[in-house]
């Protein structure tokens, strides 16, 4: 008995040993992991973000210069309003926009 006490010490002492070069060899790992990708969060992604930014900046810019709201054509098959919307004066959706929405009988503020 006394043997298979000391053979189970020996052996988990060495897998003790073997664990805590495993958790320092991964320690260091972890650290260079972690400045790895906080420089590239820095260095790639924040920029890229700008740039992604600034092109749809430019390219709004650019449509909102030519943009004209196309003529109404009533089409008996859109704007089909079979009870009133429970918000506001109930003929627009929630999420109306005037300068692109139709109400059923035309745009906002043109007069025909």
């Amino acid at each position: 008995m006394a043997t298979l006490g000391r053979i189970s010490e020996v052996l988990l002492r060495s897998s003790l040993t073997n664990t805590r070069r495993q958790l320092s060899a991964t320690a260091s790992h972890g650290e260079q992991a972690t400045r790895t990708w906080k420089i590239l969060t820095f260095v790639v992604a924040l920029p890229g973000v700008a740039v992604c930014m600034l092109n749809m900046y430019l390219k709004m810019q650019q449509h909102s210069q030519h943009h004209e709201t196309p003529e109404f054509t009533a089409y008996s098959h859109l704007r089909i309003r079979t009870k009133r919307f429970p918000w506001g004066d109930g003929t627009k959706s929630l999420f109306h926009n005037a300068e692109v929405n139709a109400l059923p009988d035309g745009y906002e503020g043109q007069d025909e």
